[in-house]
C-alpha cells in the first residue's frame, strides 16, 4: 500500500491523506496433480504398483528413504511449470511421510536419486527423450524406462556429470538399490539383494496362502506324530513298561 496527499486549499478543502492499494504478487501454487492418469492399462498399473511397493518394502525399516509413485516433483522454487511425476521415485536422505508433491527446496534440495518409468502405448521416443532430458538436467543418478509392449528395458547411469546409457540391462544390478533386473522370461522381473523376486499383490496373496496351508499341514503332521507317540506310550504302560525309562 502507498499513501498520497491531496491538497485542494484553493477550494477551501482541508488537505487529506488517501490510501491507494498497490498490486502485490500472487502466491505461486504448486498443484498436487497434473490431471494425467497414473496409467493407461492394467499391465502398466500392475508394474508401477509392484515396483513402488517392492522398493518401499525393501526399505521399510530405513526412515530416511522416501519412496513414492506418481508424485509430482518440482525441482525449482518459483517455477510451477517445470515438473514431472515419475512412475516411481526413490530419494535417499529424506524421511518417509505424506507429501502432496515433492518440492525439492523443502527437501534439503535433494533430487530423487532413482526413477522408474513404465511406458504406455502412447509414450514413444519423443516422450522418452523428454523424460531423459528432465532427469539428466535435474540430477537423477539412475533412470530406468521399461516398455511392456516390446519387453525393452533401458537404463541410464550418471557418470561424469551426466546420464549415460547402460549397454546391457538383462542381469544389471542397480548401484543404489542393489536390485537385479531380468527380462529373459519375456517380462520384467526384479530381484531383491537377497534373491527374492518383486511380487504383485496377487502373487503375494497366493504366496501367503501357500505358506498358511503349509503351516497347517505341518501342524497336522505334528499332531498325528504326537498321537502315535501317546498311543505307543499307553501300550507300553499296559505291558508294565515305563516309556520314560526306555
Amino acid at each position: 500500500m502507498r499513501k498520497i496527499e491531496i491538497d485542494d486549499t484553493s477550494k477551501g478543502l482541508i488537505p487529506m491523506t488517501a490510501t491507494i492499494p498497490t498490486k502485490t504478487s500472487s502466491e505461486i501454487i504448486y498443484p498436487d496433480s497434473d490431471g494425467k492418469p497414473m496409467s493407461d492399462n492394467t499391465k502398466q498399473f500392475e508394474l508401477i504398483v509392484t515396483i513402488q511397493g517392492g522398493i518401499d518394502a525393501l526399505y521399510k525399516d530405513n526412515e530416511n528413504v522416501f519412496v513414492a509413485g506418481d508424485l509430482l516433483w518440482y525441482p525449482v522454487e518459483g517455477d510451477n511449470k517445470t515438473r514431472v511425476a515419475p512412475d516411481t521415485m526413490v530419494v535417499f536422505g529424506r524421511p518417509k511421510g505424506y507429501r502432496g508433491s515433492y518440492q525439492q527446496w523443502f527437501e534439503d534440495n535433494i533430487p530423487p536419486q532413482v526413477v522408474f518409468e513404465i511406458l504406455s502405448p502412447g509414450k514413444r521416443m519423443g516422450k522418452i527423450f523428454e523424460l531423459f532430458n528432465f532427469y539428466d538436467n535435474y540430477g537423477v543418478e539412475e533412470c530406468y524406462i521399461y516398455d511392456p509392449k516390446d519387453n525393452e528395458l533401458m537404463g541410464f547411469l550418471r557418470s561424469n556429470g551426466e546420464l549415460n546409457y547402460i549397454e546391457l540391462m538383462d542381469g544389471w544390478v542397480s548401484p543404489r538399490l542393489q536390485i537385479r533386473f531380468q527380462t529373459a522370461s519375456g517380462d520384467l522381473e526384479i530381484y531383491r539383494p537377497d534373491g527374492k523376486k518383486f511380487l504383485s499383490y496377487v502373487e503375494l496373496s497366493r504366496q501367503q496362502e501357500l505358506a498358511q496351508q503349509q503351516m497347517e499341514l505341518t501342524q497336522q503332521q505334528m499332531e498325528l506324530t504326537q498321537q502315535k507317540a501317546d498311543r505307543l506310550s499307553d501300550k507300553l504302560r499296559e505291558m508294565g513298561i515305563n516309556p520314560e525309562e526306555i
